[in-house]
C-alpha cells in the first residue's frame, strides 16, 4: 500500500461506475476516504443509462424498485434526488389480457387493500377476485403463498430446486404460472419460474409481497436515470473531493506483499499504461469482468464466476401521436409485451402536446435479444393494439430499440454458492456488483446494497470502518439481519 495516502487520507479506488461503484465511492467518501473511481466506458451508469433521440430522453430499460428497497431509497436520499423517484401509492397493477375480436381487453388488478390489514391479508381481497384466474385457482395460491412467507431465506437446500418445481409440488396450474407467479418473478428476476432458483424467487415474494404490506408499493422515476442517480452521483463525488475518470479501462491489479503478511493490492494498472496506488480497491464490476480482474490470490477460483453466466433485458420505446392510454404501468399476460410504462413526461414532452411514449420491457428476452430492432418494433406495435384499443387509431412516429446482452447473472438453481461476498483473500480488496451474494436478485437495490458493503470491507481494511466492524463480520451481520427480519 502506498504509505504516503495511508498516513493522511487513504486512497480508494474504485473500479467500475455503475450503480454499485457509485454508492461504494460515496460512501467511501462519507467516512473520509479519498476516492478515484474509474469507469471504462465514456459514460457512468452502468446497466442504467439514458440517451437523447431527435429531442427526447430515454432510458436503456425501464428500471423500477419497491417499497422494500430501502437501501436503493436511502442511496436517492443520500444525491437528494428520492423526490423524482416516488412511491406510487399503494401497489395497484393493472394486469391487461388482449381478446382478439372484441373491443377492451380484459382487466384484473393485483393491489393491496384500502384497508390497514397486516401482510399477507392485505392481498386476499384482490387475490380471490383476480379476474384471470378461475375460482378454484385463486383458492390454490393460498397453500404456496403462506409456504413462501414461512421460507428461511438463506437456507442452501432453496438454491437445489427451481421455483417451477415447487410451483408443480403445489399444484399451481400452467395459467396460474403465467397469470401470476411469472408475472411477478420475470421482472425481478429476469429469468421465468421454471428457470429461475427456489432461493431468489422466495426471496422476491417473502421480502416483497408477504412480510410487510407495503413492500411491492412500485416505485420508478419521473426524470431519466441520468437526472436520477448518475449525474448527481457523479457531482456528489466531486464535491466530496473524490475523482470520476471515465474511459479508463483497469487491465490488471498489481499485488505485493502487506505489512501485516499476506497479499495486498499495491497499485492499479490501467490500459493506457498509467497506473494509480491504492490503500484499498473496490471491483465493482460485472462478474465475467471480475473473473479477469482478480489477482490469482484473490479467489480460489475467479474463473467459476463466469459460471454465474448471462440473462439479456430487451426494451421497446415507441413515439405515438396521440395518446393511446391512461394507465402509468400495466402487465401483460397472453401478450408479446410484458410490462408498458408511460414515459411520457420523464421523455421531455413538452406539456400541451399530444404524443405519447411508452416503453415496453421484456425480461428474460433470450429469444428477443438477437431479433431485427424493426421485427421487435413491429410486434410491439401490434401487441399495444390489442392492449390499448386507442392505439389502432394511433401513429408511430419513432421507435427505437435498447438491448442489455449481460443485464443480470441467470440465477438459475446452483448459483448461490458462485455469489461471493464483499471480502476477498487479498485482504485491502473488496468486490461489488449486484451479482455478489447480496441475498437479493440482481437488482438496483441488491447493486446499492453490494457497493455499501464493499466500501465497509475497504474502509475496514485501511483502519477507517466508522462502524468499527470487519468487512467480513459486517456482510455477516448485515445478511443475518436480512434474513430474520424476513422470517419474523
Amino acid at each position: 500500500m502506498s504509505s504516503g495516502a495511508s498516513a493522511s487520507r487513504p486512497r480508494v479506488v474504485v473500479v467500475g461506475g455503475g450503480l454499485s461503484g457509485l454508492s461504494a465511492a460515496i460512501a467511501c467518501l462519507d467516512a473520509g476516504a479519498g476516492v478515484t473511481l474509474l469507469e471504462a466506458r465514456p459514460r457512468l451508469g452502468g446497466a442504467t443509462w439514458s440517451f437523447d433521440r431527435k429531442g427526447l430522453q430515454f432510458d436503456n430499460g425501464q428500471h423500477v424498485h419497491l417499497g422494500c428497497c430501502t437501501e436503493y431509497r436511502s442511496f436517492l436520499d443520500r444525491l437528494g434526488t428520492s423526490d423524482l423517484a416516488p412511491l406510487r401509492g399503494r401497489l395497484a397493477l393493472p394486469v391487461l389480457e388482449p381478446r382478439p375480436g372484441s373491443g377492451d381487453p380484459r382487466v384484473g388488478w393485483i393491489r393491496r387493500s384500502r384497508l390497514p390489514l397486516p401482510a399477507p391479508l392485505h392481498l386476499a381481497g384482490s387475490l380471490l377476485t383476480y379476474e384471470h384466474l378461475s375460482l378454484t385457482e385463486r383458492l390454490a395460491l393460498l397453500p404456496p403463498a403462506l409456504r413462501l412467507r414461512t421460507t428461511k431465506l438463506g437456507d442452501p437446500k432453496l438454491d437445489r430446486s427451481s421455483f417451477g418445481d415447487f410451483l408443480g409440488r403445489h399444484r399451481q396450474s400452467p395459467r396460474s404460472v403465467a397469470a401470476l407467479w411469472d408475472l411477478i418473478s420475470l421482472p425481478t428476476t429476469n429469468l421465468h419460474a421454471s428457470d429461475i432458483s427456489l432461493s431468489l424467487a422466495a426471496k422476491v415474494f417473502k421480502t416483497g409481497l408477504l412480510t410487510r404490506a407495503d413492500g411491492a408499493d412500485i416505485a420508478w422515476s419521473d426524470v431519466p436515470l441520468a437526472r436520477l442517480h448518475v449525474e448527481p452521483a457523479a457531482k456528489l463525488i466531486a464535491r466530496l473531493g473524490g475523482e470520476v475518470r471515465t474511459s479508463a479501462r483497469v487491465s490488471r491489479l498489481v499485488t505485493a506483499a502487506g505489512a501485516g503478511g499476506g497479499p495486498v493490492v499495491s497499485e492499479v494498472l490501467l490500459d493506457d499504461g498509467t497506473s494509480l496506488a491504492a490503500d484499498a480497491v473496490v471491483l465493482a464490476v460485472q462478474h465475467d469482468v471480475a473473473a479477469s480482474l482478480l489477482p490469482p490470490e484473490a479467489h480460489p477460483d475467479p474463473t467459476s464466476l463466469r459460471s454465474l453466466g448471462v440473462a439479456p433485458i430487451v426494451n421497446v420505446h415507441l413515439v405515438f401521436d396521440r395518446r393511446v392510454t391512461d394507465y402509468a404501468v400495466v402487465a401483460a399476460i397472453s401478450s408479446p409485451a410484458q410490462f408498458v410504462f408511460d414515459r411520457t413526461s420523464a421523455a421531455g414532452v413538452e406539456e400541451g402536446r399530444f404524443e405519447q411514449v411508452l416503453a415496453v420491457s421484456l425480461s428474460g428476452a433470450e429469444n428477443e435479444i438477437g431479433e431485427r430492432p424493426q421485427v421487435l418494433i413491429e410486434r410491439m406495435s401490434k401487441a399495444l393494439t390489442d392492449l390499448f384499443p386507442a392505439a389502432r387509431r394511433a401513429r408511430v412516429l419513432d421507435a427505437v430499440v435498447t438491448r442489455e446482452h449481460d443485464a443480470t447473472f441467470r440465477g438459475v438453481p446452483g448459483t448461490a454458492a458462485l455469489r461471493c461476498g464483499p471480502e476477498t483473500l487479498v485482504r485491502n480488496l473488496s468486490l461489488a456488483g449486484a451479482w455478489t451474494d447480496t441475498g437479493w436478485p440482481a437488482t438496483m437495490e441488491g447493486a446499492v446494497r453490494s457497493g455499501r458493503g464493499a466500501a465497509r470491507a475497504a474502509l475496514a481494511a485501511v483502519g477507517r470502518s466508522t462502524e468499527h466492524r470487519t468487512g467480513i463480520a459486517a456482510h455477516q451481520e448485515d445478511r443475518s439481519k436480512e434474513r430474520q427480519e424476513a422470517i419474523a
